[in-house]
C-alpha cells in the first residue's frame, strides 16, 4: 500500500527500540518420503553425462563409476565390483536428491496448469462485441466480463467495479473487489467475476501471462543458478581438480603396492575425498528454497530473488496495511467542561450512526464495549435526521425530534458548527486535540446544540492502531543485524509516534515516490541491500531500484512487473517472512557445506590408513575406528558416503530450521551442529557399515 503523499519536506528521523527477542518464526517445510520412489524413474534420466556435467562434482564420481565398471569387468573381483555398484547408488542418489525438488515443483505446477483454460472472450472492437478464444487475445485489447464468467487474461481494469473470485491462484476464498483506477485495478486471467461488469485491458501476450510464468518457475524450467550457488560451485569444481591431480601422483604408489592399491582405490579415494554431499544437493536446496516461497503464495521471478532476500540489510515497509491495521480507530473517550463519559459515549454513539467510514463505526463499537451502550439502528429514532459524514462537511450527526442535534467530525468543522450556532468552545478543548495529535492519533470532537445552546462534549481519540506482534518481529529482525524503516506520508509527529509504538528503526515522513527512490539509493549506495512491497504505479521506480522488491497481486501491472516477487495474497507483511525464507535458503546451504567438508576428515581416517597399511604397517593406529580390514574400510566409506546423501535429502529440502540469530551466533551454532556432528556422524556411520560389509565373503 502507498500512503498518500505530502507537500512537507519529508523526514527520516532515528527511533530507539528495545532489546531483542529470539522466537522462532520459520519452520521446517513438508517432506513425504513417497517423493523417493516416485522421483526415481527422474533420478535414472538424469544419468545422461550432458546433464551430470552441470554437476562438476558429481560428473567425476560418474566417470569413477564407469572407469570403476570397466576394471571390474576386465579384472573381476567382489571388492571391485562393490565399489562399482556403490559409486553408481553415489550418482544415483545424488540425482534423485534434485529429482525430489524438481517433483515436488511440477505438482504444483500440473495443479496451476489446471486452473488455465482456454475460455471464450468477448473483446470490444469500436464499441462492438465479438466473441473469440482467449489464446488469440494481444496487448491492449479489450475484453468485457460479466458475473459468472472466468477473465479470459491478465489485465487491469479500465471500467466498472466487481467482486472476483481469486481461489484458484490464491487458494483464499473470500472474493475480492477490483476496480478501475487505484492500486487494485489488476485481474489474473482464470479468476471469475461474482457480481457486476467490467471492462479488462489485456497487459499480457499469449504463453506470457501470470500463471504461465508462475508454472515455469515451479517448474524449474526458467530457474537460473544464482551467483551465491555459481560461486559454490566453482568452490567445489576447484576443490575437485586440486584433490583430483592429489590422486593421479598417488598412481605410481599404487602399481607399486599392487593388490589393494590398485586404480580402484584410487577412485574410491578421490570420490571420498571431493565434496559429493553438498555437490549432491546443492541444486535441491536452490529448487527447494523457491519452492518454500511458492508454498506461501508467493512467486520469486528468479533464484536470484530468494537469495538477496536473504542477505537484506534494510527493510522499506510501508505503515498503512503493513505496520498498522490502516483503519484508525476510537481507542479513548475524553470528556470536557464537567461532562460525564456515560454521556459523551452516548451522544458519540448517535452521532456515528450515519458514518459508516471505518472510523465511524469503530466509536459506535467503543462505546458498545467499553460503556455498555446497546447499538443502535437509525429505524429506531422515529422524526430524527441523520446527517451522513462526507469529505466536504467532515462531520457526522443527527436532528433528534425534540430538537436535540449532536455533531461529531474533525476539530475544524465541529468547532466552527460551534460558533456558527453562538457556542463558545472551552479552551481545554485545544489542549486535547494538540494531546491526541502529538500522540500520533487523530481527534474528533463531539458537540451537542440542546435548548439553543451549543457546547463541546468532549474528544475521540483515534489511533492507528499497530498490528498485533509486530515489535517482536522488529525485535527479531534486529537481532539478525536487519534495520527496518517506516515509510509513511503522516506527519513527522504522528510518524514519530507509530514508529516508537512497533518498534522499528527508522522511519520516513510526508514520503512520495522520489523519497522512496532516493532512500534506496542512499542505503545501496552504503552497501546495504534493500527490500520493499509495493502495489501502486507509483511505487514502481522503487520497486524495480530495491533488491527485492515485493508486489502485490492486487496492484497495478505496472508494480509487478517492476517487483521480482510477486505476494498472491497481497500481504505487505510477508515481506519479513520472505527475508526469514531468504536466510533459511543460505543458512541451509551453509549448513549442509560445513557438514559436508567435515564428513571429509572420519573418511580420510578410514581410507588413508587403509591404503598404505599394506607398505607402512606403522600406520595402522590411524585405524581408531579399529576397522576390520582394509577392504571393507574402503568399501565401508563409500558406501556411507552414498548413504549420507539420501540421508540428508529431507533436510535440504525441508531446510534447516530457521532462528533469528546474529551472524556470529548463527556461525558458531553450525559450527557446533553441523561442523562438529559431520565429524562424529560419519565415524559412528562408517563403523556400523563396517560391521555388516566385514561379513560379506570374499572381502
Amino acid at each position: 500500500m502507498s500512503d498518500p503523499g505530502s507537500e512537507r519536506t519529508h523526514t527520516v528521523t532515528t527511533v530507539q527500540a528495545p532489546p531483542a527477542g529470539s522466537a522462532p518464526r520459520v519452520g521446517a517445510g513438508l517432506f513425504d518420503p513417497r517423493q523417493l520412489v516416485a522421483s526415481l524413474p527422474d533420478a535414472f534420466r538424469k544419468l545422461d553425462p550432458r546433464l551430470m556435467i552441470k554437476s562438476p562434482v558429481m560428473f567425476v564420481v560418474e566417470i569413477g563409476a564407469v572407469f570403476t565398471t570397466v576394471l571390474a569387468i576386465t579384472d573381476p573381483s567382489t571388492f571391485s565390483w562393490w565399489i562399482a555398484v556403490w559409486l553408481w547408488i553415489t550418482v544415483l542418489f545424488a540425482n534423485l536428491a534434485e529429482a525430489v525438488a524438481e517433483g515436488r515443483g511440477r505438482a504444483q505446477a500440473a495443479t496451476l496448469r489446471a486452473t488455465k483454460q482456454e475460455t471464450p472472450a468477448r473483446r470490444l472492437v469500436d464499441g462492438v462485441e465479438e466473441v473469440v478464444s482467449s489464446s488469440t487475445l494481444t496487448l491492449g485489447d479489450l475484453v468485457v466480463v460479466e458475473a459468472g464468467e472466468v477473465i479470459p487474461g491478465d489485465g487491469d481494469v479500465v471500467e466498472g467495479v466487481a467482486s472476483v473470485d481469486e481461489s484458484a491462484i490464491t487458494g483464499e476464498s473470500a472474493p475480492v473487489i477490483r476496480e478501475s483506477g487505484g492500486d487494485r485495478s489488476a485481474v489474473t486471467g482464470g479468476t471469475k467475476v461474482l457480481s457486476d461488469r467490467i471492462v479488462v485491458e489485456i497487459t499480457a501476450k499469449p504463453g506470457e501471462s501470470f500463471v504461465d510464468r508462475m508454472i515455469a518457475m515451479v517448474e524449474g524450467a526458467a530457474r537460473q543458478k544464482t551467483p551465491n550457488e555459481i560461486a559454490l560451485n566453482v568452490l567445489l569444481a576447484s576443490l575437485t581438480i586440486i584433490f583430483l591431480l592429489a590422486v593421479v601422483t598417488l598412481q605410481p604408489f599404487a602399481g607399486y603396492s599392487g593388490g589393494l592399491q590398485s586404480m580402484v582405490v584410487l577412485v574410491a579415494l578421490l570420490v571420498c575425498l571431493i565434496p559429493t554431499t553438498i555437490g549432491a544437493l546443492l541444486s535441491a536446496i536452490g529448487i527447494a528454497g523457491m519452492d518454500r516461497l511458492v508454498q506461501r503464495n508467493v512467486l520469486a521471478m528468479s533464484g536470484r530473488a530468494v537469495e538477496a532476500a536473504g542477505d537484506v540489510n534494510v527493510l522499506l515497509l510501508d505503515k498503512t496495511g503493513t505496520i498498522t491495521f490502516g483503519n484508525r480507530q476510537a481507542v479513548e473517550l475524553l470528556p470536557v467542561g464537567g461532562v460525564k463519559e456515560d454521556d459523551l459515549a452516548d451522544a458519540a454513539q448517535l452521532a456515528s450512526l450515519a458514518d459508516q467510514t471505518p472510523e465511524g463505526r469503530s466509536v459506535v463499537v467503543l462505546a458498545k464495549q467499553r460503556y455498555g451502550l446497546r447499538e443502535r439502528h437509525t429505524g429506531e429514532l422515529p422524526g430524527a435526521t441523520f446527517v451522513e459524514f462526507t469529505a466536504q462537511t467532515r462531520m457526522s450527526g443527527v436532528d433528534l425530534a425534540d430538537g436535540h442535534r449532536v455533531r461529531k467530525g474533525a476539530a475544524g468543522a465541529v468547532l466552527a458548527w460551534v460558533r456558527d450556532h453562538g457556542g463558545k468552545p472551552d479552551l481545554a478543548v485545544d489542549t486535547l486535540v494538540d494531546g491526541v495529535a502529538a500522540a500520533g492519533g487523530t481527534p474528533l470532537v463531539v458537540a451537542e446544540l440542546r435548548d439553543d445552546q451549543a457546547r463541546i462534549l468532549g474528544v475521540i481519540h483515534l489511533a492507528d492502531v499497530v498490528k498485533h506482534g509486530m515489535r517482536e518481529r522488529f525485535d527479531e529482525l534486529r537481532a539478525m543485524g536487519i534495520r527496518t524503516v517506516m515509510v509513511t506520508g503522516d506527519n513527522p509527529v504522528t510518524a514519530k509516534a507509530i514508529a516508537d509504538q512497533a518498534g522499528v528503526d527508522d522511519f520516513l515522513a510526508e514520503a512520495k515516490p522520489e523519497d522512496k527512490m532516493a532512500l534506496i539509493k542512499r542505503e545501496q549506495a552504503g552497501g546495504r541491500l534493500v527490500a520493499m512491497t509495493g502495489d501502486g504505479t507509483n511505487d514502481a521506480p522503487a520497486l524495480a531500484q530495491a533488491d527485492v522488491g515485493v508486489a502485490m497481486n492486487t496492484g497495478t501491472s505496472a508494480a509487478k512487473e517492476a517487483g521480482n516477487m510477486v505476494d498472491l495474497d497481497s500481504d505487505p507483511t510477508k515481506l519479513i517472512e520472505i527475508v526469514e525464507i531468504g536466510k533459511q535458503l543460505l543458512i541451509t546451504r551453509g549448513a549442509l557445506t560445513t557438514f559436508s567438508i567435515a564428513n571429509d576428515v572420519a573418511k580420510y581416517f578410514a581410507i588413508i590408513p587403509a591404503m598404505f597399511a599394506v607398505v607402512y604397517p606403522q600406520l595402522d593406529t590411524l585405524n581408531i575406528m579399529r576397522l576390520a580390514t582394509p577392504q571393507s574400510a574402503i568399501l565401508s566409506a563409500v558406501i556411507f558416503n552414498a548413504l549420507i546423501i539420501v540421508a540428508l535429502i529431507p533436510l535440504a529440502l525441508r531446510g534447516v530450521r530457521y532462528r533469528p540469530l546474529s551472524a556470529a551466533a548463527m556461525l558458531q551454532r553450525n559450527a557446533l551442529v553441523y561442523g562438529l556432528g559431520g565429524i562424529v556422524v560419519p565415524f559412528i556411520g562408517i563403523k556400523l557399515v563396517d560391521l555388516v560389509v566385514s561379513a560379506i565373503p570374499g572381502l
